[in-house]
């Protein structure tokens, strides 16, 4: 049987679609170089166990992935993403919400904003994905 063949898990499904959002977001705020992608892979490899461990979690890999991915920015780069809705004041970064749950957001907490869903940053920005 060809491996292709194979269904893929929800656990692969999961991973596979949270990678691709964060991968969007990136390039929304065109910062998808090489080093930076892997980052992402990183938190993929490391959200695997997790998931593995807790499987009920599943529905929260898109955010834990876009919060290491932004924490692994911060401690190597500065900030990600910058804010797109506060045009004064100091740039800051948006945070992703909820920490811990499904369908996680980009938000604002100066404006009190939802900015976008994770893997939406194009529309906030106005950049071509």
């Amino acid at each position: 049987m060809d491996p292709s063949d194979l269904p893929i898990s929800p656990l692969e499904q999961a991973l596979h679609a949270a990678r691709a959002l964060v991968l969007a977001d990136l390039v929304a705020g065109k910062v998808a170089e090489a080093d930076v992608v892997s980052l992402v892979e990183e938190s993929v490899v490391q959200r695997r166990w997790w998931v593995e461990q807790w499987p009920e979690g599943v529905s929260y890999v898109a955010g834990l992935i876009a919060q290491d991915v932004q924490d692994a920015l911060l401690e190597r780069y500065g900030r990600w993403p910058l804010c797109p809705v506060c045009g004064s004041g100091d740039p800051h970064a948006l945070d992703v919400e909820p920490e811990l749950g499904p369908d996680p957001h980009w938000v604002c907490h100066q404006a009190g904003v939802k900015v976008a869903s994770v893997g939406s940053l194009s529309r906030a920005t106005g950049s071509a994905s």
